[in-house]
């Protein structure tokens, strides 16, 4: 199967001219992406079928199927997206799941998924379609802990080919909660911002190497870890992307629209950038009855489920 993917990859490469190529990303956090089994080693046991969210194999399924066609919806009449970032996925299970049995399983997916230090086994994860992209590595960063700090997500990092031949670097992060306070955990997403920097340094030496970093920061475009990204040298296209329906962010708390979702590219990558959205399709979301307007439909509320899709919203990126 690999063998003959290879191969229908190098006769698309020559098929189509690399000038007209163009190569879609989506970043999107599913909002506890797990399975039904214990992890011995992870604190899951609210994720049983006899857990605190009763989440079971019906509830799971009906999760990867409405991931599966939220991810679909994002083709902007371009087809299926070429690259999927993901966050809050539990393990290889949930991807393998998702890419081959749920509705998801006929558009082709592959995918690289991290293994991280973090408490209840959350991971991050990159979906690929084999014909646009091919990886050449990868690699799994560590964070270090501060004082207090617990263990965090593994940032990780994709080298590959796009089907026009460039060589594209890929970061996905996903930097700890606000939870504690914003200023008392501020250090610990300025130490994911500083972890990723050296991680490019070290990856990425050419200053005119094609890079995108994209995940969920727990940050807004203007906070201090986001500016000191840009300081670096990274720009945030999607800082002012808005909803094809009006979203004005990808999560929405206590009635306020936010985004702390973000795309950032290097420089070699901004005049590339052809458009930049939220995928706010009306079936992703809810009339908000405390507050007004809508919101994303989730699949949790508290303990209280509610047959949604994820508390975030889609960003949607098409490169020429």
């Amino acid at each position: 199967m690999l063998e003959a993917r290879s191969l229908l990859f190098i006769f698309f490469y020559f098929l189509f001219s690399p000038v007209g190529a163009q190569l879609t990303l989506v970043e999107l956090n599913c909002e506890n992406l797990f399975d039904c089994r214990h992890d011995s080693l992870k604190l899951d046991t609210e994720w049983l079928p006899d857990g605190q969210r009763h989440w079971t194999p019906a509830r799971y399924w009906r999760k990867l199927n409405h991931l599966g066609q939220e991810i679909l919806s994002c083709h902007d009449g371009e087809g299926v997206p070429d690259l999927v970032a993901l966050v809050e996925v539990e393990n290889d299970s949930c991807l393998y799941n998702l890419t081959r049995r749920s509705l998801l399983r006929h558009a082709g997916y592959d995918y690289i998924v991290t293994e991280s230090p973090d408490l209840r086994g959350i991971d991050v994860a990159l979906l690929y379609q084999p014909l646009s992209f091919r990886p050449f590595c990868f690699d799994f960063v560590r964070v270090p802990t501060l004082e207090g700090m617990r263990p965090t997500r593994d940032i990780l990092y994709v080298r590959g080919e796009t089907v026009s031949g460039d060589t594209l670097h890929v970061f996905v992060v996903h930097a700890p909660s606000r939870y504690g306070g914003e200023r008392t955990t501020r250090p610990n997403r300025r130490l994911v911002a500083d972890r990723l920097l050296a991680a490019m340094r070290h990856y990425v030496p050419q200053s005119d190497a094609k890079v995108i970093v994209c995940g969920d920061f727990n940050d807004f475009a203007d906070s201090p870890a986001l500016l000191y990204l840009r300081d670096n040298g990274l720009h945030n296209v999607t800082a002012a992307a808005r909803g094809l329906h009006g979203a004005p962010g990808t999560y929405r708390y206590d009635g306020r629209w936010q985004s702390i979702d973000h795309v950032l590219v290097s420089p070699a990558l901004v005049g590339s950038v052809d458009k930049a959205f939220i995928n706010d399709a009306p079936f992703l979301m809810e009339q908000d009855k405390k507050y007004g307007g809508v919101k994303p439909f989730r699949t949790f509320i508290g303990y209280r489920y509610q047959r949604g899709f994820s508390d975030h919203l889609p960003l949607v990126v098409r490169f020429r």
